[in-house]
């Protein structure tokens, strides 16, 4: 799983180190690493008089902390807090949605100088030249701002590799810590950007971590931009890895550089735009369970939450499985083998927890699907006949997930089985004794003992909305 060795950038204009949380030996040491926490993150002060408060400063400062992440919002040190607490991060407080530093900092005007004062040996200099270079364009397609790089003298933006005491006042921590830093525009330290040289720096793989998009969200900051709430947003501050040959600046981190240079650049391809869940024309891509919880997928995100619960968690599919693709096509659980499935195209992938099985991805036919098939479109396992149904649009295969065969006589008609269901099945799950059939922005109910249908509720009916 890659989202407990994501690390977050630490990237500044006020000076606040980012370490990781440490248990004490005296009082509640989730308590206090909460309380740490909030100190420096949400301006949690210290007050011995909380008891005269009407409202507890700290669970108020909680809360806003939950309120942020899109955690449940309860005031409690919960697991989930805590876990996002414990993750590695960036020294800036967090605020909500695109925003900007304070006193709104930019550069005085659109023409901006760069220079590269040295290089990291995890990838040649003609690399990092591209790759910065690349990063920088991330902006420029977007704004009138234009880059120009310089060799010698002191440039807007000056880049540099180090690691621990590095020349300024905020060193490094070393491997698997913070992996750069920026400063947003002004006189002196301003623009500046640091990597993390003890980090592993690439660019065309999975592994270590990728340069483009480590320097992309770092010159985000150089240009005046801070952190935003939107976890699809580039801004966001947990490191997640998207492939750069395909990367496009996603909605939120438009808005945000617009707001200070202006709208401009090359390109009219719209940006993406993190979805709704409660989006009446929200169409899922593939649905499942996953040990008690349930995954929702749409795009490039997926959401976590419990049956029954209105609070979600939205991540990037790439934070998790950075081997997996996006937009995948069909998903579902086999809790006897204790086994989500994730198909796209002709391939599937078997996870584990959230641990991607070796020996995956393989190709549809191990599934015994016909080698015809190129892809399906929606998946469930039916824990009463421990069987699989595969759906094709409006038709169906049956898998005997006990002799790992295809049963006979399929495919059929979906509306064979399940009368009402006229259209295409886009996802499918079964929950509490129910199959749920998605076609699109409609979801139909089904009793799966007596196979009718109950109800068709609108598509976003396990988000509460």
């Amino acid at each position: 799983m890659m989202l407990y060795g994501a690390t977050i950038f630490f990237c500044l204009a006020m000076a606040v180190h980012c370490i990781p949380l440490s248990r004490n030996d005296a009082g509640d040491p989730d308590e206090d690493a909460a309380k740490t926490y909030l100190k420096k993150f949400y301006e949690l002060k210290d007050n011995p008089d909380d008891r005269v408060w009407r409202f507890n400063p700290f669970t108020l400062k909680l809360k806003e902390m939950q309120q942020f992440y899109r955690l449940e919002v309860t005031g409690v040190v919960d697991d989930k807090t805590l876990e996002v607490m414990k993750k590695p991060r960036c020294g800036v407080p967090d605020m909500a949605e695109y925003s900007n530093f304070p006193g709104n900092p930019k550069w005085p005007n659109n023409q901006v100088t760069y220079r590269i004062e040295n290089y990291t040996p995890d990838l040649s200099p003609s690399e990092v030249d591209r790759v910065l270079k690349d990063a920088l364009e991330v902006w420029a397609k977007v704004t009138p701002l234009q880059f120009t790089r310089i060799n010698s003298g002191v440039a807007d933006i000056m880049i540099s590799f180090g690691r621990r005491d590095h020349g300024d006042p905020y060193p490094f921590d070393g491997p698997e810590g913070t992996l750069a830093h920026a400063f947003a525009p002004s006189a002196g330290l301003g623009g500046d950007t640091h990597f993390d040289e003890d980090e592993t720096f690439t660019s065309r793989t999975t592994a270590g971590y990728n340069l483009f998009m480590v320097a992309a969200h770092e010159f985000g900051h150089a240009l005046g931009l801070s952190h935003s709430t939107d976890p699809g947003a580039l801004m966001y501050p947990i490191y997640s890895y998207r492939d750069p040959s395909t990367f496009i600046l996603p909605l939120d981190d438009v808005k945000g550089i617009q707001s200070l240079y202006g709208v401009g650049g090359k390109g009219p391809v719209p940006p993406p735009k993190t979805p709704d869940a409660c989006d009446p024309n929200l169409v899922l891509d593939a649905v499942t369970s996953l040990r008690g919880e349930m995954m929702f997928f749409k795009d490039t995100f997926f959401w976590r939450s419990l049956p029954d619960v209105s609070q979600r968690e939205l991540h990037l599919i790439k934070s998790f499985w950075p081997e997996v693709p996006n937009n995948i096509d069909a998903a579902y659980e086999n809790p006897s083998l204790d086994r989500v499935f994730l198909f796209k195209g002709n391939q599937v992938w078997a996870l584990s927890g959230y641990d991607i099985v070796p020996g995956y991805p393989k190709k549809l036919t191990s599934m015994g699907l016909p080698a015809r098939l190129q892809k399906i479109t929606a998946a469930l396992y039916d824990k009463d006949s421990r069987k699989t149904l595969f759906f094709m649009n409006k038709h169906y295969f049956s898998y005997d997930e006990s002799n790992g065969k295809m049963d006979k006589g399929y495919p059929k008609l979906v509306r064979n089985t399940f009368p009402g269901m006229t259209e295409r099945v886009t996802a499918a799950l079964q929950l509490q004794g129910f199959t749920y059939l998605f076609s699109g922005r409609r979801l139909y109910e089904y009793s799966h003992q007596r196979e009718e249908l109950r109800r068709e509720l609108p598509g976003t009916h396990f988000f509460n909305c």
